[in-house]
């Protein structure tokens, strides 16, 4: 009987840790299913909602030693004040963040003094409206959300000082969007008042195409196709959300030069400040 038991004892201490090293196993096959499954289904959703990712551009500005082009933010400019404006604010830029970058001192006072601004109190406590000044901050569109709002069917157009900062993709995805628009495909249907653009959320979106050929002619006699407007008004959102974009890479390239120069000397005051410590040697001599 003793030896029976003793039989018994050992066959089940045998097989118990290979019943757990089987339960484990099993354990980790259903954690590798239930996340398998967890991924696929995210994979259906995503193919679902067939959103279109934005290419990558080469933007002339795009490089580590690349400015932007100062020309391109001029006509990007005229397209934001002939087009975008109508509808979008930048209520973050002033008239006078233009003097030299895009434009002259007098030509941005003439900019200026082309808007009326709401100003006042005056000695009788009304107020009145005045030519701008290069102090003044961009004109809003609209004098509060729901005035936007309810003349763009519900829909609140965003403020353009920093969207490109705003969107994952940055100018690449503001260009896309302004430049694919299409029609539905075959089973889409897009209710009234919006219209289908596949780099959109949810691809309806309920501003029209804002640009087309020859919306506008260029000062510069530029062609106005809607690539080259696409293109310029994107570089100048990119300068309005970095106005340090070519201050910032100029020192970031002067950095670069007096760190090598510093990283040099560095090196040759350790090899010579250290080179007798590190050769150094300690020995010990025991009195006598």
């Amino acid at each position: 009987l003793q030896a029976r038991l003793s039989s018994s004892s050992s066959s089940s201490s045998s097989s118990g840790p290979a019943g757990g090293r089987k339960a484990a196993l099993w354990a980790l096959g259903a954690a590798a299913g239930g996340a398998g499954l967890a991924l696929a289904l995210g994979a259906a959703m995503s193919a679902g909602e067939l959103e279109m990712h934005p290419p990558s551009f080469p933007w002339s500005h795009g490089g580590m030693l690349s400015s932007l082009d100062h020309g391109s933010l001029r006509r990007g400019y005229q397209v934001y004040k002939q087009v975008c404006s109508a509808c979008h604010s930048m209520e973050y830029l002033a008239f006078r963040n233009l003097i030299g970058v895009t434009h002259t001192e007098e030509e941005v006072k003439a900019l200026a003094e082309e808007v009326e601004v709401l100003d006042g109190p005056n000695e009788d406590g009304e107020m009145f409206t005045r030519p701008g000044k290069i102090s003044d901050y961009f004109p809003k569109p609209y004098p509060n959300p729901e005035a936007a709002r309810a003349a763009n069917n519900g829909a609140l157009p965003p403020d353009l000082s920093y969207i490109v900062n705003a969107r994952h993709g940055g100018e690449d995805y503001v260009f896309s969007l302004l430049t694919g628009y299409c029609d539905p495909p075959t089973g889409v249907t897009v209710r009234e008042g919006l219209h289908y653009n596949p780099y959109f959320p949810g691809q309806a979106i309920g501003m029209a195409p804002p640009i087309y050929n020859e919306i506008l002619e260029y000062d510069d006699g530029t062609p106005a196709t809607m690539s080259q407007l696409a293109k310029d008004v994107c570089t100048f959102l990119r300068w309005a959300a970095e106005p340090e974009h070519d201050h910032r890479k100029r020192m970031g390239l002067k950095m670069l030069m007096i760190t090598g120069l510093l990283a040099s000397l560095f090196y040759y005051m350790k090899r010579h400040k250290w080179s007798v410590l590190k050769s150094r040697k300690m020995v010990y001599r025991p009195p006598k």
